[in-house]
């Protein structure tokens, strides 16, 4: 029998967490799931944006918690799969991460360590402990990348690129050895107008940073689409992925920029 769409993008009686998701992509996807009737599990370091999301997710009626974790620690991670014993999600939402410049030649181990553990390293801790929960009653993964692991662009960013494409690579390890159960997919996403990309805007232009307005202003030139997106532009290809609309779609590379990767 063919199911109606809203059957297919309901996500209720389903349980997802999703990291990062205080602000930008994150926030976006928990109102966007929320919407869809997924119960949430949150996740950020950020307290106080977590209760804002909170508020406005529960006025869909759907249960709602939230987690401060600094993910960049692997045994915080380990304390909120074990305080989630018994509600473990079937969806994971991998998108915190952190956007920080540094010149190539001026990374320390102390920073390098810092960037891996929160952007790639803890993506592979908690698809870990999604993997063993799940790996025979199965669940769906998205994970967050970059249009940067592709095609690096931006100065002082190789070691965001090197970790974002550990995570495409991580997906598609995933999607290939838990297949059967477990469908993992990444998205790529690219000049989304977040509070973080706002915020370095912002600086650059108060600072009169020259080379950054001048990646900004190169990286507008080649947007096929001319403007940069919003982060509900990619929670909706996100709350694609984690319904059964996507039942068939497994190790897939979803870009969400605008075209420019096509460029």
């Amino acid at each position: 029998m063919r199911d109606p769409i809203s059957k297919l993008v309901s996500l209720t009686g389903k349980r997802a967490l999703i990291t990062g998701a205080a602000s930008g992509i994150g926030k976006a996807t928990a109102l966007r799931f929320a919407e869809a009737g997924a119960a949430l599990e949150l996740v950020d370091i950020d307290e106080l944006g977590l209760k804002g999301v909170k508020k406005e997710a529960e006025e869909f009626g759907v249960e709602v918690n939230t987690h401060r974790v600094d993910i960049s620690r692997k045994v915080e991670i380990d304390a909120l799969w074990k305080a989630l014993e018994g509600r473990e999600p079937n969806i994971l939402v991998n998108n915190a991460g952190v956007y920080w410049f540094k010149d190539f030649t001026e990374v320390n181990e102390d920073f390098y360590e810092r960037v891996m553990n929160i952007n790639l390293h803890s993506v592979f801790w908690t698809c870990q402990h999604f993997v063993r929960a799940r790996k025979d009653e199965g669940g769906v993964i998205v994970n967050v990348s970059s249009i940067e692991a592709f095609l690096p662009f931006a100065r002082g960013l190789v070691h965001y690129d090197v970790a974002k494409l550990g995570v495409v690579a991580l997906t598609r390890a995933i999607a290939r050895e838990y297949g059967k159960k477990i469908r993992a997919n990444v998205v790529v996403p690219g000049g989304i107008e977040t509070e973080g990309v706002k915020r370095l805007k912002k600086e650059a232009i108060m600072k009169f940073d020259t080379e950054k307005i001048g990646i900004s202003f190169h990286f507008n030139a080649r947007l096929p689409m001319g403007r940069f997106g919003e982060p509900d532009e990619v929670a909706r290809v996100i709350l694609f992925l984690a319904s059964d609309l996507a039942s068939y779609v497994n190790g897939a590379i979803v870009p969400v920029d605008g075209g420019f990767l096509s460029t």
